[in-house]
């Protein structure tokens, strides 16, 4: 046996005792970790819009870079009518200081349109604005609470990189050359939000433990909110339906 030490503390019942302290660290933080999500599918309920082709004869160019007609990004729908380009995030997000992820977020703008049509990026994280179309295009954020920028991007610029330092919930981005080109941007605080596809699927992921206000956006049908409660380790779910605006 270890001989005992001061205050008749033997070497190994501190050993014990260390090990006890590092097995509740360990579990408390595994358990910290164990945090939940938020998942759901945003669909459409109504009579589909018949939006017209978009034109882009003022550009020789654009119009050169399409084999089929192009139309507007407005309502994305996939297979049951679910929708894409829904903003979803958690109003009430957990406080704290979230780091920017380092990876950009891009943005492209082949085929005069922009690709996503609508934008999460959190504040500080890097957005790459690409333009591989070989013609003129003009970057326009029409933020209120960010710098504005206008920026043009000739054939020989094909690649930008902007930041946001402050949130600012959905801005346009818009090209001034082609009209018909719109983004939407939102800079975040933090991590709690996600954008749908055509397939409407969203997931908030790393969320702790807590009751939740989850907003869906969309551009032109405004926005649903819903209240869950996320338990640890488990996936709370909820869905959204968007209906057309009702006439007066």
């Amino acid at each position: 046996p270890a001989p005992p030490q001061a205050g008749g503390f033997s070497m190994d019942r501190h050993y014990r005792i260390l090990l006890t302290v590092l097995g509740l660290t360990i579990g408390l933080s595994g358990h910290a970790m164990a945090a939940g999500s938020v998942t759901g599918t945003i669909k459409y309920d109504g009579t589909v819009p018949n939006f017209k082709e978009i034109k882009m004869d003022a550009d020789p160019m654009c119009t050169a870079l399409h084999k089929e007609a192009v139309y507007p990004q407005t309502l994305v729908l996939g297979d049951g009518q679910t929708m894409g380009n829904v903003f979803v995030y958690v109003k009430n997000a957990p406080a704290g200081n979230y780091t920017a992820p380092a990876d950009p977020v891009v943005i492209d703008q082949k085929g005069c349109n922009y690709d996503p049509h609508v934008v999460g990026v959190m504040v500080n994280q890097p957005v790459k604005i690409l333009n591989p179309d070989g013609t003129l295009h003009n970057v326009h954020a029409i933020t209120k609470v960010n710098q504005e920028f206008n920026m043009a991007m000739p054939k020989f610029r094909t690649e930008v990189t902007k930041t946001f330092d402050k949130p600012e919930f959905m801005f346009a981005m818009k090209c001034d050359v082609h009209p018909w080109m719109i983004a939407w941007v939102s800079v975040m605080p933090n991590p709690f939000f996600a954008v749908t596809k055509a397939d409407g699927i969203f997931a908030i992921k790393d969320l702790p433990a807590g009751m939740y206000q989850i907003e869906a956006w969309h551009e032109k049908l405004g926005t649903k909110t819903a209240t869950v409660t996320v338990t640890d380790g488990a996936a709370a779910a909820s869905d959204f339906t968007f209906s057309p605006p009702t006439k007066s």
